[in-house]
C-alpha cells in the first residue's frame, strides 16, 4: 500500500531546508568574496580564480547536502527541474512532486533572506546582488543554450551514475564537480543557476526577473532532453530518484531497490 502524500511532509520540509541552505551559503560566500567590505576581493583580484573559488565552495556544498542524512532521505532533488525529470521518468508520485516544487521554492527564498538579515543586508549591495542569475553580455540566447547544455550533461550523469552499481555511491561526487566546474567556467553567460527555484529565490527579493523564462525553461528542457536520451538508450530502467539511495533512509519513490515507503 502506498503512503498519501500527506505523510510525506519531513521530505518536503528537507527539500525545503536543502535548497535554504544552498542559498545560505551561495549568499555567505558571495559576501566574502566579491563584497568591497570583505578582505578578499584585494587579496585575490582575478575574478577567475575567485570563480573558482566560488565553484569549490558551492561544489563542497552541494556534495555535503546530497550525503547529508536529510539529503539521503529526500533524495537531494533541490530542484523542480530534477523532481520534474524523475516524475517523467515514473519515480516520482504527482502529488509528491508539487510537493517538492513547492517546498524548494520557498525554502530558497527563506534561505536568501535569513543570509541577508545574518549579513545586515550585506548580500542585497551591487556587488552580490542577491545572487542573481541573469544573461551575461551575450544576452539571453546564449544563456538559454547554455542552461540547456549544461542541464542536460548533469542529468545524464545523474541517470548513468546512479544507475549503474560500481558508480552509484559517487552520484553526488560527480554532481558537486560539475556544480563547481560549472560556476568556474560558464557562469559569465548565464550566471550559473540549473535550477528554477534557484533563480526564483535570488530573483524576488531583489526584484530582478531580467529574462527569467531562460531558468523556468531551459533547465527542464535540458533535464528532460537527457531522460529521453536516457530511457531510450538504457538496458534498464530507472532504480530511483534518489541521488544516494545506499542508505538506510526511508524511500518514498517509486522505488526498484526496496518496497516503497519502506524504512
Amino acid at each position: 500500500m502506498r503512503d498519501a502524500p500527506s505523510l510525506h511532509w519531513p521530505e518536503y520540509l528537507i527539500e525545503a531546508a536543502g535548497l535554504g541552505l544552498f542559498m545560505a551559503a551561495a549568499g555567505g560566500f558571495a559576501v566574502l568574496l566579491f563584497h568591497p567590505a570583505s578582505a578578499v576581493p584585494p587579496a585575490v583580484g582575478d575574478p577567475l580564480l575567485r570563480r573558482s573559488l566560488m565553484g569549490l565552495a558551492m561544489g563542497l556544498t552541494a556534495v555535503g547536502l546530497i550525503y547529508s542524512p536529510w539529503g539521503q532521505r529526500s533524495g537531494a532533488h533541490f530542484n523542480p527541474a530534477v523532481t520534474l525529470t524523475f516524475f517523467r521518468l515514473g519515480k516520482i508520485a504527482g502529488p509528491d512532486a508539487l510537493g517538492y516544487a513547492a517546498a524548494q521554492a520557498a525554502g530558497g527564498v527563506v534561505g536568501l533572506v535569513l543570509v541577508w538579515a545574518a549579513t545586515r543586508g550585506l548580500v542585497a549591495d551591487p556587488s552580490v546582488r542577491w545572487v542573481v542569475t541573469v544573461p551575461g553580455a551575450r544576452g539571453a540566447g546564449v544563456a538559454f543554450v547554455a542552461e540547456a547544455a549544461m542541464s542536460f550533461l548533469l542529468m545524464t550523469v545523474v541517470l548513468a551514475a546512479s544507475n549503474t552499481p560500481r558508480l552509484a555511491r559517487r552520484t553526488g561526487l560527480f554532481a558537486g564537480v560539475l556544480v563547481a566546474a560549472y560556476i568556474t567556467v560558464e557562469a559569465p553567460l548565464s550566471g550559473m543557476s540549473l535550477n528554477p527555484a534557484r533563480t526564483f529565490a535570488s530573483a524576488l527579493p531583489a526584484s530582478v526577473w531580467t529574462a527569467f523564462w531562460v531558468y523556468l525553461a531551459a533547465p527542464p528542457l535540458g533535464m528532460l532532453l537527457a531522460a529521453e536520451l536516457y530511457a531510450r538508450l538504457a538496458r534498464g530502467p530507472v532504480r530511483c530518484a534518489k541521488l544516494h539511495h545506499d542508505n538506510p533512509r526511508r524511500c518514498i519513490f517509486r522505488c526498484g531497490y526496496r518496497p516503497r515507503g519502506a524504512p
